[in-house]
């Protein structure tokens, strides 16, 4: 058959086009709360045994990155022993659970619309749950395609996940639009003294709104389930069970007979050892790809994509959410030039050159947040701070983690560089609320500016250690990484034996 010969291009596309479902997935879940938050919070500072703080409505807001951690910790031990599809296939499971769950947190052990502090950690329970999906998805999703994509498209279609993510964020910020429609999100006051000044108008987005808006995740994540059940398993996981034959149907189709057959031979050489330990290849290839992932969250990204319309909100903006799908379309377009340009101009120029342009938006918006008359450039800061973000470090640090670990050791490497990277998205979303509010003196903006002017110096911080320890992975193949690292213990510029310059 004549895909034998030259392979299938819609069959690949078709299996990335299922895979990046879970990074859909991935966006929905951890933008959802933007939009609910406010009623949540709400809700909860209505219960009579206990009192909603703003530290429990911070890690309410944050609780589903726990689950994040966990997830990512567990990614490896599943996609090595159970396989990345099964393994994708649990967390379309998870998502729905949880959707479904954070809805209706009454189900079956209490009275529904009745706040409760039994209640709210029934809630966090449900996001936790959520979480889990998400640290697998996070790591598997781009594991999977970048071991079933060839190398010369690998990091165009592993950025095709973050798109994913982009657009399940977008999607979520219009499915909260609609969902809140002529209602308004509520204002909550006094949370010390446990006194939720709410206005009538509102009474809706309280009790009903919020639920809907993480119901809704639940149709995304049935479809997910069920469709990545469809795809084939990854070759290089086959032929590490001794299922070479499945494997190279599988690389056919893809690649041609010939291609197939080549890449299943350069599998088997670099699968030979399969106990081979974390450290085989140094302490420099995890700690690379550890601070990869901190950088990603360290930079404080997830800080404006969570808190969008409280920011915009607190910028005097009459329709806040309008200008967050506007920002998320921003997002989405500028994750399109990393898409298109990844393969041409590589990796660390991507990385590099956003990282200066987010340290130039946050120091923008650190000088000029909360000054009368300056509103729209602050706006204009955050906007570059996001879309510097969407072309850099958003789908680059995915397809460097997904590809820059030798084959040996993948899953386990993947799974402790993505924790790290939820353990400090966690600790950055926890984190920015109390930041954002401090103060040296009654009512000055000392939070503000330190805040952003301290995810400004971080950027730098990052572009430096991308341009003197990241090695560039553009055009090379997953086995070639083996080689890399193989050498030596990572020195910038040195040659190994196949005379490629990493």
């Amino acid at each position: 058959m004549e895909y034998q010969k030259r392979g299938s291009s819609a069959y690949l596309f078709s299996i990335v086009l299922v895979a990046v479902l879970g990074g859909l997935l991935f966006g929905y879940d951890t933008a959802v709360i933007s939009g609910a938050e406010k009623g949540l919070q709400a809700f909860f500072a209505n219960a009579q045994d206990f009192t909603y703080t703003d530290g429990w409505h911070g890690f309410t807001s944050a609780s589903a990155l726990i689950g994040c951690i966990i997830g990512s910790a567990l990614s490896g031990f599943l996609a090595t022993n159970l396989g990345r599809k099964r393994t994708l296939v649990i967390a379309g499971v998870l998502f729905f659970v949880s959707a479904l769950g954070s809805m209706e947190p009454e189900f079956m052990f209490f009275s529904h619309g009745e706040p409760s502090f039994s209640l709210l950690l029934m809630f966090n329970f449900y996001r936790i749950i959520g979480g889990i999906g998400v640290g697998l998805a996070s790591a598997v999703c781009p594991m999977y395609i970048s071991e079933i994509t060839p190398s010369n498209i690998r990091g165009m279609m592993v950025s095709c996940n973050q798109f994913a993510i982009i657009f399940g964020q977008l999607v979520v910020y219009f499915v909260n639009f609609f969902i809140l429609g002529d209602h308004i999100q509520p204002v909550v006051e006094e949370m010390g003294k446990g006194l939720a000044a709410i206005n009538p108008a509102a009474q809706w987005t309280v009790t009903t709104g919020w639920r809907y808006m993480f119901g809704s995740e639940a149709i995304p994540a049935g479809m997910f389930a069920l469709l990545i059940s469809l795809v084939p398993e990854s070759p290089r996981f086959l032929v590490s069970v001794g299922k070479d034959q499945r494997a190279l149907e599988v690389l056919v189709k893809i690649n041609g007979t010939d291609r197939g057959q080549f890449i299943l031979n350069a599998i088997r050489e670099t699968l030979v050892q399969k106990t081979e330990k974390l450290m085989t290849y140094g302490a420099m290839c995890i700690f690379i790809g550890i601070m990869l992932s901190v950088f990603q969250q360290a930079v404080g990204i997830n800080a404006v994509l969570y808190y969008a319309p409280r920011i915009f909100g607190d910028m005097g903006m009459e329709n806040p959410m309008v200008i967050t799908v506007f920002m998320g379309v921003i997002n989405l377009l500028f994750t399109l030039v990393a898409i298109f340009t990844v393969e041409k101009w590589g990796r660390k120029p991507l990385l590099i050159s956003g990282s200066l342009g987010m340290a130039l938006g946050a120091f923008g918006v650190a000088v000029t947040f909360g000054r009368a008359g300056l509103e729209l450039v602050t706006a204009v800061s955050l906007l570059v701070y996001a879309a510097s973000f969407m072309f850099s470090w958003g789908p680059i640090c995915w397809v460097l983690i997904a590809e820059i670990f030798p084959n040996t050791i993948r899953g386990a490497a993947v799974a402790i560089a993505v924790a790290f990277q939820w353990i400090f998205n966690f600790i950055v979303s926890s984190t920015f609320v109390p930041m954002f509010n401090m103060h040296l003196t009654e009512g000055d903006d000392f939070g503000h500016w330190f805040t952003y002017g301290l995810y400004g110096i971080i950027c730098l911080v990052a572009a430096v250690f991308v341009w003197r320890l990241v090695p560039e992975t553009k055009g090379k193949t997953l086995e070639d990484m083996t080689k890399l690292w193989r050498w030596r213990a990572y020195v910038p510029g040195e040659k190994p034996h196949d005379g490629k310059t990493y």
